[in-house]
């Protein structure tokens, strides 16, 4: 379906920057990863969803229904398109999480098939800027779960994750379902290597795909 004038996007010159997006289940690792590369390129950042949407989760996730939750997180992702539309008019912008994450996480807490919500988000994609390229952490169960108690901000979602494997699991394979489909997916394994190793090796993908 194609959106009416009124929803359609501001027009922009040509994008000056390239788009790129770090996607994992929590604790993989994207937050230092976007900082580094952030701190080596110069890229704009941002967290999807951006503020003021993370002072509200807790209290959507708790309190809304299946739909309505789905409905504001769609919301703080066409909020934070605008600000990608923008941020590309000058330079490159990295996104922590992106369409992917709302699909692996909303599906898998509600045990909804990822296809019903790929349709119900559907009309509203063409709104939103594609990436460059998506670079996809994948981290053991056990490095996971080792992180976990050490992150900085440590929420209730990532409280939960620990106390129920099988959900970690399968947000693990929803986001292992979703990269199969995506062809900017670039796949890093994090076990094992510290964030200034895993910095450097992403940097250098990206600049690979960017000579290729």
């Amino acid at each position: 379906m194609k959106l009416p004038a009124a929803y359609r996007p501001t027009e922009t010159p040509l994008p000056v920057g390239k788009f790129w997006v770090v996607e994992g289940i929590s604790g993989s690792g994207k937050t230092t990863l976007v900082e580094h590369i952030t701190q080596a390129t110069g890229a704009r950042a941002l967290h999807v969803l951006p503020p003021p949407y993370p002072e509200l989760t807790h209290h959507i996730n708790t309190h809304a229904r299946a739909l309505p939750q789905l409905a504001f997180y769609l919301s703080g992702l066409l909020h934070a398109a605008d600000i990608i539309r923008d941020g590309l008019r000058t330079g490159p912008v990295i996104a922590d999480r992106y369409t992917h994450s709302i699909i692996a996480n909303h599906a898998a807490v509600h045990r909804i098939d990822h296809h019903t919500v790929l349709d119900t988000l559907a009309p509203y994609l063409p709104y939103l800027p594609h990436p460059t390229t998506t670079i996809y952490l994948h981290t053991g169960e056990h490095e996971l779960l080792r992180r976990m108690p050490g992150k900085t901000d440590l929420g209730p979602s990532d409280r939960r994750l620990v106390e129920d494997r099988a959900l970690l699991r399968r947000i693990t394979d929803l986001y292992d379902v979703l990269a199969a489909d995506d062809p900017t997916a670039v796949h890093v394994t994090t076990d094992g290597s510290n964030p200034e190793e895993l910095a450097a090796h992403v940097l250098d993908l990206l600049e690979a795909r960017r000579a290729s």
